[in-house]
């Protein structure tokens, strides 16, 4: 999974596949994993209540791509996105923090694999202060531990088990992607 995603990305990179918006990224993704991989259902934004997973104390209820074998009906991986638009940085940084621990969880559930996307075309989202919630992204700080909301009531927070490490990768002149893995 985590091979097709940088292959799909350099096919964004070359302009075979054009984005434009956090959707086109999850629809033109998932087309692209179903034409490689025929023996598996790839699933949008399909419920964890499907995969008989309890919903409370989930971070999401949602998942942006599922991936499961088409004969077992095993979940395989699940992959959540982001291509954020209007600012907001600090707020979008925790919800990527917040699909992080979302994937954490679901790969306990039973999922063999998760991913996370990123995709920004606004660079302070990767360049800029480096402290606080903005070093996991800008300075390649440890994604990793209890993570609070920055704005706000900053009355919310995530928890994330495993360690990370976001690794920019361009794709033009201004925008750029990430991919964290998680693995069971």
């Amino acid at each position: 999974m985590f091979e097709d995603i940088q292959e799909f990305m350099g096919l964004v990179a070359s302009g075979e596949v054009e984005i434009y918006n956090e959707f086109s990224l999850q629809h033109e993704l998932g087309i692209f994993l179903r034409s490689k991989h025929p023996a598996y259902r790839v699933e949008f934004e399909r419920n964890i209540g499907h995969f008989g997973v309890q919903k409370q104390g989930f971070a999401k209820r949602e998942i942006d791509i599922s991936i499961i074998e088409r004969d077992t009906a095993k979940p395989m991986g699940v992959i959540e996105l982001k291509y954020p638009r209007n600012g907001q940085i600090p707020e979008q940084v925790y919800s990527f923090c917040k699909d992080i621990q979302f994937i954490e969880q679901l790969v306990q559930t039973g999922f063999r694999a998760g991913a996370f996307v990123a995709v920004v075309d606004d660079p302070l989202f990767y360049q800029g202060r480096d402290e606080g919630i903005y070093s996991m992204f800008r300075n390649g700080a440890p994604i990793h531990g209890i993570i609070s909301k920055p704005t706000g009531a900053r009355d919310s927070q995530v928890e994330i088990t495993g360690t990370y490490q976001a690794e920019w990768k361009k794709i033009n002149s201004r925008t750029k992607w990430c991919l964290i893995e998680v693995a069971s």
